[in-house]
């Protein structure tokens, strides 16, 4: 490993990833993508003296593609740079949360952290008794018979969601590959036991083999690295809104436009609730 030259004491860099895992997230609003965080990564791993990078991960999931992305771009300039990465789950590093983790070199959680949920998910609502009451006549035109699967204002179908099941198991067993890729022999249970969906604390986590070690980011790092290690916070600060209201609501305003208040607070709203739902899941 290299070790650059430092005064004063090492420095590690750390990356704040926080919240739920979306296309669009970032660039103001509160959440993860690949977009929002392509910069901070890489200033994290070019910062001068620096010696690690640190992921404080506390995120329910989301994107399975955007959770692959940001791990993908992380373990590209760590390799490049030649820098360990350490990974702290906090509140919870479940589902794409845990994907991120597996970015790490080493994975630490608190005891009463959330891990693992190793599966996939999809949720949403059936309306067609609702819009039939309301004396509503759903109309739908396709070109393509299987365009309008799934309908949420149409009776399910069963070849629809065996469709739909088949992409989860695809996209479950990419997820299960990165977990095996990237913790190895580290793993202490079965299959059966890992990959189910089902989460732990983080003192059971490390139990099978899912976290290397219970500690916290700084005493941690420290223990490392040293007393006079120093932590350098590679991303941007909140938007206005998010300083402003504060929470799920702040963050999903931010980067509100004044012309469209109105759309983007309903908007944002919407965003609360499916961000609460995420978290909901793990019953924090």
């Amino acid at each position: 490993m290299r070790v650059p030259f430092t005064r004063g004491g090492p420095t590690v860099a750390v990356l704040r990833l926080t919240g739920v895992i979306a296309a669009g997230a970032g660039l103001g609003r509160k959440g993860l993508s690949l977009d929002g965080l392509a910069a901070p990564i890489q200033r994290a791993f070019n910062a001068r003296g620096v010696r690690a990078v640190a992921l404080a991960v506390n995120s329910p999931g989301g994107s399975p593609v955007q959770s692959a992305l940001i791990a993908a771009r992380i373990r590209q300039w760590a390799e490049q740079k030649d820098l360990p990465v350490y990974a702290f789950c906090e509140d919870a590093a479940a589902s794409g949360g845990y994907w991120l983790a597996c970015a790490a070199d080493h994975v630490y959680a608190m005891p009463g952290s959330i891990v693992g949920s190793i599966g996939v998910v999809s949720s949403g609502f059936g309306f067609q008794e609702a819009i039939g009451k309301l004396g509503i006549e759903r109309r739908v035109h396709t070109a393509g018979e299987k365009k309008a699967i799934l309908d949420p204002f149409r009776p399910e179908k069963p070849e629809e969601v065996e469709r739909l099941k088949s992409i989860q198991r695809e996209l479950h067993g990419q997820f299960i590959d990165w977990v095996k890729e990237r913790r190895g022999g580290r793993l202490q249970a079965s299959d059966e036991e890992l990959f189910t969906g089902e989460f732990w604390t983080g003192a059971k986590g490390k139990d099978l083999g899912l976290v290397d070690e219970i500690g916290e980011m700084r005493e941690t790092l420290r223990k490392i690295f040293g007393d006079k290690t120093r932590f350098r916070l590679m991303n941007p600060p909140k938007g206005r809104f998010a300083r402003m209201f504060g929470g799920e609501l702040g963050g999903a305003l931010a980067g509100s436009s004044v012309g469209g208040f109105g759309h983007d607070l309903a908007d944002g709203l919407v965003t609360a609730a499916e961000e609460r739902a995420h978290w909901s899941r793990l019953g924090l």
